[in-house]
């Protein structure tokens, strides 16, 4: 038993390491080490196997159940950011925003993602990885289209330009701003979807063949590396419009990372994350993989206060879920 303890001890310090080096990320960018960043994508898996050992101690009677317990209470905030229970808030709201990455309509096709959006009655729409072109959204008349990201608004749209550009096609922009007037006042909407590891199932499941799953894993970090390292380039142009806007900030779209990776901190500097502020039960918005993925997001500043967040698992139109996103604006 002895051994098994010892086993347990310091597979549990292994994994302490691990976590707090995942902290690591919003200070240590990809270019320089993205293995910090590689550490985010298995948060969840590090984070319970650290509670149920941290159990396990308690159980047992072991001192080292305090240390264990006093250093989890750094990890609360990034659990919070996957997984939150806040009390139902029943203010009234200004604005409701839907998010979502709808894969080029390709499940059940433009028809069906329209009817849903129609259903919302929301007052800003932001689509990823649609060319957009083909809706006509009852009440939504405002439109601003990239090829990846596209902006539908009830209020007028002001001003509208593409921040990163595709490498590739002129057309497509992996973000966008555009400033919206609302009720008298102007608003920077920022619609983001960050690079794609362009994954497919098979390359990421694993099977009896050792020899073949371990190629697929070098593979998949044969991906993940020069995608994290790109991610960089892409935050640091949007860290700099949102630094020069002049006006009050809403970021949302699809980041293609996990909380608590270098994207989530360095995108949320200064923002509120409107699931950690309003949200209940888990963030979790890719649902293609039998894995906790949140890679959708609302970001919002500080003078605007949000009122609800919900991931709408009540329809599978895209290999992601919606996000839907209300909040009271400034007086």
């Amino acid at each position: 038993m002895k051994i098994v303890r010892l086993t347990l001890f310091i597979l549990h310090i292994g994994i302490a390491f691990l976590l707090l080096g995942m902290l690591l990320n919003a200070y240590v960018p990809p270019k320089l080490f993205p293995w910090f960043n590689l550490l985010s994508l298995g948060f969840p898996v590090l984070i319970i196997t650290y509670v149920l050992l941290t159990i396990f101690w308690i159980i047992s009677w072991k001192k080292r159940a305090i240390l264990f317990a006093v250093l989890g209470l750094a990890f609360i905030n990034p659990v919070t950011r996957w997984i939150n229970y806040n009390a139902e808030n029943n203010e009234k709201s200004d604005l409701k925003i839907v998010s979502f990455n709808t894969k080029n309509g390709l499940v059940l096709g433009k028809k069906k993602i329209k009817e849903y959006i129609v259903s919302q009655n929301a007052d800003i729409v932001l689509l990823q990885e649609d060319i957009g072109e083909g809706y006509d959204f009852d009440g939504l008349k405002e439109t601003s289209i990239d090829a990846l990201t596209a902006t539908f608004s009830k209020y007028k749209i002001i001003d509208h330009k593409a921040l990163i550009k595709s490498d590739f096609e002129t057309n497509n922009a992996y973000a966008n701003q555009t400033d919206i007037e609302i009720k008298g006042k102007i608003y920077r909407i920022i619609n983001v979807y960050l690079q794609p590891f362009k994954f497919e199932k098979n390359m990421v499941k694993l099977n009896g063949n050792n020899e073949e799953n371990e190629q697929k894993v070098k593979g998949v970090v044969r991906r993940l590396i020069p995608t994290f390292k790109k991610h960089q380039e892409q935050v640091g142009v949007i860290q700099e419009a949102l630094k020069n806007s002049p006006y009050p900030v809403i970021l949302a779209g699809d980041l293609n990372s996990v909380p608590n990776s270098y994207e989530y901190y360095h995108l949320s500097k200064g923002l509120k994350d409107a699931f950690v502020v309003v949200g209940r039960g888990s963030a979790t918005s890719f649902h293609d993989y039998k894995f906790p993925l949140r890679i959708d997001y609302v970001f919002s500043s500080e003078s605007i206060k949000p009122v609800s967040y919900k991931v709408d698992r009540s329809v599978r139109l895209s290999d992601h879920y919606p996000v839907v996103a209300t909040f009271q604006l400034e007086k």
